[in-house]
């Protein structure tokens, strides 16, 4: 990370929105300092100001409590740093984001809407454990709990990198996001040192039923060299120390739904990894560990809620050292995503994927494309047992070659 340090001796004081902002001296050493206004009023404009002064090449400090955020919002930062001890709330008025006018469509993917964007380079956003985003998701899954959800439908991404370089986001909380808590785009030599993300229903109404859907932990789109600590044509992603209680566990997809586009994930390291299927009572649908997916080779409909046909790889995949607890299967690779009954197989080619060193309770299944099966599937140290006793059963569809999983059954084609 590199940043300029030239000290000015002039120091000056200046009011941004009601609130205080110090600056010391002008260029790399200046910092703005901002404070919640409370009352219910509106901090966006005093955000929005300090970062317009010190969000290039200077410091931008949050003091503790929640920030008013009312509308769609953009830091640009280059060679600066934000400390982050507070939280920014986003107002929970799901009419208003809806309307596509008043988010970012940033990224391709699925046409997703963004409400907060950060871009720039050489940057660290460090929230300390006690600061991040407060997405106010309640009322939003509660809303959606009776309405139809689709890919695109609006519901905002909480945190949203675009076109970042080098780049350092540091216990980072989000609580209660309403959609994705997590996207990097389009970007290159990132780090997320300790990100944490819930998304925890509390309405009582839906005990027991999953209302939280699509409330993804993390996900990169056309992004290299992509560091989670602590925890899509994506490369050189590296995971290691990441804990996931319920959801769906973590997937490698939908991939192949563009088919104008070949999609790519290549070099993935995923290390000392936790997936905790929650009571039934909580999540109910927790069936994966680690899945991969794709759309058929057919077309059906088109993206964001269609799609399919597009071509690619996933390759050169590694997870070691993974525990599991009560999750149904373990491994799981289908290429039906999306798909029908007659739908042509996917040309989209899984390869090269190393299970190493997992233990747990579970099952297991590789349903690869008869059109592009698997080769390369690596099993090391695979100690999955079934919680009743049981014998483990795998099956391995259209995989050409596979190493070191006792009893895999090949059947020839799905």
């Amino acid at each position: 990370m590199r940043f300029a340090l030239i000290a000015f001796a002039a120091t000056f004081l200046s009011t941004i929105g009601g609130a205080v902002a110090v600056e010391e001296g002008k260029g790399p050493s200046k910092v703005c300092t901002l404070r919640p206004l409370g009352g219910g009023l509106d901090d966006t404009d005093q955000v929005e100001a300090a970062i317009a002064k010190c969000g290039h090449f200077g410091t931008t400090i949050f003091g503790p409590g929640e920030y008013n955020i009312t509308r769609k919002m953009t830091w640009d930062l280059v060679s600066s740093r934000v400390d982050l001890h507070g939280y920014l709330s986003f107002k929970p008025d799901i009419e208003y984001w809806l309307n596509a006018s008043n988010t970012y469509r940033v990224i391709f993917l699925q046409n997703q809407a963004s409400w907060f964007v950060v871009t720039g380079h050489d940057f660290v956003i460090d929230a300390h454990a006690s600061g991040g985003i407060n997405g106010n998701g309640q009322p939003w899954w509660s809303y959606f709990a009776t309405r139809v959800r689709e890919d695109g439908d609006g519901r905002p991404i909480a945190f949203t990198l675009s076109n970042v370089t080098r780049a350092v986001v540091r216990d980072f909380r989000i609580e209660a996001q309403p959609f994705w808590c997590n996207i990097v785009a389009d970007s290159s030599e990132v780090t997320y040192d300790g990100m944490y993300c819930n998304a925890t229903n509390q309405d009582p109404t839906y005990a027991g039923i999953n209302i939280v859907p699509n409330t993804d932990g993390f996900d990169s789109y056309r992004s290299d060299k992509i560091t989670l600590l602590r925890w899509d044509n994506s490369t050189n992603i590296s995971v290691k120390d990441a804990i996931c209680r319920g959801g769906n566990g973590i997937a490698f997809g939908s991939v192949g739904q563009y088919v104008q586009f070949n999609d790519i994930i290549d070099n993935v390291y995923m290390e000392n990894l936790k997936i905790i299927r929650q009571d039934l009572q909580i999540q109910p649908n927790h069936h994966q560990g680690v899945y991969f997916k794709s759309w058929p080779g057919s077309v059906d409909g088109v993206p964001p809620v269609g799609g399919g046909g597009a071509g690619g790889y996933v390759s050169n995949v590694v997870t070691k050292n993974v525990t599991l607890e009560g999750v149904i299967v373990p491994v799981h690779l289908y290429q039906t995503n999306g798909g029908h009954a007659g739908d042509a197989p996917s040309k989209l080619q899984f390869s090269n994927l190393s299970f190493v060193d997992w233990t747990g309770f579970s099952e297991g299944s590789n349903q690869c494309s008869s059109a592009a099966p698997c080769p390369g599937m690596n099993f090391e140290n695979f100690n999955i047992a079934v919680e009743n006793g049981a014998t483990p059963t795998y099956t391995c569809i259209n995989v050409v070659s596979e190493t070191g999983l006792p009893g895999c059954e090949v059947i020839g084609s799905a």
